[in-house]
């Protein structure tokens, strides 16, 4: 008769010198992978090299998203911001980090979803923690993978302009950002022995784990080639050459009145008959030393400046539009205003959001920040702000207030 071997415990592992892990894996072997066989994860690509790789992809892009949109966020803040408000100059910038910060998202998505595919075994792993390291790994995964899918979601949404949600998606979205940033830097402190490992001269010249599919190559190529996919499908909508490419992205920058896109037409501002008025003046008024109420036949009898300036939207997609008008510096020069002077640029629109914008000084005093009675060399269509719009190099899209009505100086 043969006696049925004993199963060995976690005690006999340790008193034989295993560590607590192994010793426990033995033990628990069927738990190895949790509610998975074992073996449920067989790709050869589960392993350190591919995730460390993906995980410096990735964070690279986060880190762009994060800084750009930095970027966008305190030049959309109030002058008491101070040193943090925007420059005037180069007038490009905006357009560039903007495009950067959407274009790097975007690009995280396909990198994202590989990296969650590449670790999701290590979820499952048993016992989940054998060191402190791992501890905190564990513990920012949470807020950086629930993060991440929320700020990309939602990031996605916004260049759609489609909110399924009640929260206010600009506050949220610029808080979250440093929750997932956080729990960023916390995850690469906890997994930088790991990573640098993975990412030395050495691991590159180790053969790849045997096994058959693709290989890790393939998996690198084929998610450059996801990413450069989505990036060239997108980016056109503010990189002009690229346009004709721009099948995914949710603005043309060539398509709309005069050649140019809109956010929000005359209509849905409720301002169609209110800018139709004859009456119309524009009003200067405030920090002066003289009131000013110019009618529209009086502003365009006074000298006229020409731009190159493109409307730059929070959503990504940018247009360069030739525009002619007033400068905002010799308006305010007329009413006798201080040199120091910061101009709030209020809208006839009565509701909604973005009814005024404000210039800082070196916005205000600009000679290319106009007040802008054509575009394209035509009149300026309803949905661009007619009869007169601001119009700004360095500012984001939501600042170029149309259908303006009074410059209040402070």
């Amino acid at each position: 008769m043969v006696r049925p071997t004993r199963r060995r415990t976690v005690g006999d592992e340790l008193r034989a010198g295993r560590t607590l892990g192994d010793a426990m894996e033995a033990d628990f072997g069927h738990l190895a992978a949790g509610p998975f066989a074992d073996d449920a994860f067989p790709s050869r690509l589960h392993d350190e090299r591919v995730s460390a790789v993906l995980g410096l992809a990735l964070g690279i892009s986060f880190i762009a998203c994060f800084l750009t949109g930095l970027v966008s966020h305190f030049a959309q803040q109030p002058l008491s911001l101070g040193f943090l408000s925007m420059p005037a100059s180069p007038g490009w910038l905006y357009r560039v980090t903007q495009g950067v910060h959407v274009a790097s998202g975007i690009a995280a998505i396909p990198l994202l979803m590989v990296k969650l595919w590449s670790v999701f075994p290590k979820l499952f792993a048993f016992p989940a923690v054998e060191n402190k390291a791992q501890i905190v790994e564990r513990v920012s995964i949470v807020p950086l993978v629930a993060g991440s899918i929320f700020q990309l979601f939602s990031g996605l949404a916004n260049t759609a302009r489609w909110y399924p949600w009640e929260f206010n998606f600009t506050v949220t979205h610029y808080w979250t950002a440093y929750v997932v940033i956080g729990a960023l830097v916390a995850h690469i402190g906890a997994k930088v022995s790991i990573t640098r490992r993975a990412l030395s001269a050495e691991a590159r010249r180790a053969p790849e784990p045997p096994g058959t599919g693709l290989s890790r190559r393939g998996l690198f190529v084929a998610t450059g080639g996801a990413v450069a996919a989505v990036t060239l499908t997108t980016v056109g909508q503010t990189v002009r050459p690229l346009k004709d490419l721009a099948v995914l992205a949710p603005r043309r920058p060539d398509v709309g009145p005069q050649g140019v896109p809109v956010n929000k037409a005359a209509a849905g501002a409720r301002v169609t008959e209110l800018i139709a008025d004859p009456g119309y003046t524009l009003t200067i008024d405030g920090r002066v030393e003289r009131e000013l109420k110019l009618g529209l036949d009086e502003l365009r009898a006074l000298p006229q400046h020409e731009a190159d300036l493109a409307i730059t939207c929070v959503e990504g997609w940018s247009a360069g539009a030739h525009w002619r008008g007033l400068r905002v510096r010799d308006l305010l020069a007329m009413a006798g205003a201080p040199e120091d002077a910061e101009v709030v640029v209020h809208s006839i629109q009565q509701r909604g959001a973005y009814r005024s914008s404000e210039l800082n000084v070196p916005h205000a005093r600009h000679a290319d920040t106009l007040l802008a009675l054509e575009l394209n060399g035509e009149v300026l269509h309803v949905d661009h702000g007619y009869p007169i719009r601001l119009i700004a190099p360095n500012r984001p899209g939501v600042q170029q207030t149309k259908w303006v009505s009074r410059l209040e100086v402070i």
